[in-house]
C-alpha cells in the first residue's frame, strides 16, 4: 500500500494537500535531498527564502525505505510544489550531455548547488580562518588560506578543464576524477613556505597536461573552447576551480591536510599558555581538561559552519528558488481591484 501511495505522490497531491488547509494557511513545498548531510544545507539555503504563504520541508525522497541518493530524488515526480536540491557534481558542466545532466541543468524544479557538492562549500575559502578559531579557540593568523587557495586553483585549474573535458568528450576511463585527485592532493606542507608546496603541485599538472595534449590530439580544437564555455557561459573561474572538483576529495586531500597541521600548532600554542599562566598543577589540569573539552575537530567544525554564504555560487542558488518563489505567489495572489468588472 505504501508503495502505491508513494507512485502518486506527487507535486499535485502537495498543492491539493495545501488546499485542504485553508486559503489563509501556509502551504507546504517539498525539497528532496540525496543523503542525510544534505538536510542541514539546503534547510540553510531554503529557511531565509519563505513567505507568509509559502514554507518547506526538507526530506529524503523515501519515507518507507532507505534509498537516497542523487538518482532518486530526482526520479521523484517534481513539480511547483515538489522540487529536489541536489549537487551539481560534473552535471552543470556536462550541460545536458547525459541524461541526468540534462535534467539538472533544465528542469525548473531541479535545484543544484553549482559548486561539485556541499563538501566544497564548506571549504569555502573565506570561512576557513573563522574555523580554525571555532576549532582551536585561537584566534591567531598563521596561515593565509585565501591566497593559498587561489594560488592552488590557478594552479590546477586547466587540468581540472582537462577533467571535465574527459568527462563532456567520453574519455572519463583515461583520467578520472580519482587520477586528478593524485594529482592535486597535498601529500606535503611547508606551511612557512607555501610556495614550495605549490612549486611541486605545478611541475605535476604540468607533466600531466603535457601526457593529456599527446594522448588526445583533438582536443586542440575543442580544449580552448570548452574552456571559455566554462568561464563566460558557466561562471567558472579559474581563481575558484577548488570548488568545482570533487567535494570529497577536496575536503580529504586539501582542506584537511592543510588545516590539520595550522590547527595543531594552534592548539600547541594555547596549551603551552595555559601552562604557563597556570599557578598550580591542579589549576593547570583543570583547565587543560577544559579547553580540550571545548575544542573541536576542524572535519566537524567544517560539516556545522555556514560562513559560505556570500560565495557566489551560493548567491546564485538563492536567486533560482526565490524566483521559484515569486512564480508561485504569482500564481495566488488576488486579481487587481476593478478586475473583470464590466459595468460601464
Amino acid at each position: 500500500m505504501a508503495r502505491r501511495l508513494s507512485k502518486n505522490l506527487n507535486s499535485a497531491y502537495i498543492e491539493a494537500a495545501n488546499a485542504l488547509r485553508g486559503k489563509k494557511a501556509r502551504r507546504r513545498i517539498v525539497a528532496y535531498v540525496e543523503s542525510y548531510d544534505d538536510v542541514y544545507f539546503w534547510s540553510h539555503v531554503l529557511r531565509p527564502l519563505e513567505t507568509e504563504h509559502f514554507y518547506f520541508e526538507v526530506m529524503l525522497p523515501s519515507r518507507s525505505t532507505l534509498t537516497r541518493g542523487k538518482k532518486q530524488a530526482l526520479s521523484q515526480n517534481l513539480g511547483p510544489y515538489m522540487i529536489a536540491c541536489v549537487d551539481a557534481d560534473y552535471d552543470y558542466a556536462m550541460q545536458g550531455a547525459t541524461a541526468t545532466s540534462l535534467q539538472v541543468c533544465q528542469s525548473e524544479f531541479v535545484f543544484h548547488t553549482y559548486a561539485y557538492a556541499i563538501e566544497n562549500y564548506e571549504c569555502y575559502a573565506p570561512s576557513l580562518q573563522n574555523a580554525c578559531v571555532a576549532a582551536t579557540l585561537n584566534d591567531k593568523r598563521l596561515f593565509d588560506f585565501e591566497d593559498f587557495l587561489q594560488k592552488f586553483s590557478r594552479i590546477v585549474w586547466p587540468l581540472l578543464v582537462w577533467n571535465l573535458w574527459c568527462y563532456r568528450y567520453g574519455e572519463y576511463r583515461h583520467f578520472t576524477m580519482q587520477n586528478f585527485c593524485d594529482i592535486v592532493a597535498l601529500t606535503e606542507m611547508n606551511y612557512y613556505h607555501p610556495e614550495q608546496t605549490l612549486e611541486k603541485l605545478q611541475r605535476r599538472v604540468n607533466a600531466k597536461i603535457s601526457r593529456l595534449q599527446r594522448q588526445f590530439p583533438q582536443g586542440r580544437k575543442t580544449y580552448k573552447p570548452f574552456m571559455n564555455e566554462l568561464v563566460q557561459q558557466l561562471g567558472f573561474s579559474p581563481e575558484t576551480a577548488y570548488l568545482y572538483m570533487r567535494g570529497h576529495d577536496l575536503q580529504d586531500a586539501v582542506v584537511l591536510p592543510l588545516m590539520g597541521g595550522i590547527c595543531e600548532t594552534l592548539r600547541r600554542d594555547r596549551e603551552r599558555e595555559i601552562r604557563r599562566l597556570a599557578e598550580h598543577h591542579t589549576q593547570m589540569q583543570n583547565e587543560l581538561s577544559a579547553y580540550q573539552h571545548a575544542a573541536a575537530s576542524i572535519a566537524d567544525i567544517l560539516r556545522k559552519q555556514t560562513t559560505y554564504d556570500t560565495a557566489p555560487t551560493y548567491l546564485r542558488i538563492r536567486d533560482n528558488i526565490r524566483r521559484h518563489i515569486e512564480r508561485l505567489e504569482a500564481r495566488i495572489a488576488p486579481p487587481p481591484a476593478g478586475a473583470g468588472d464590466t459595468t460601464p
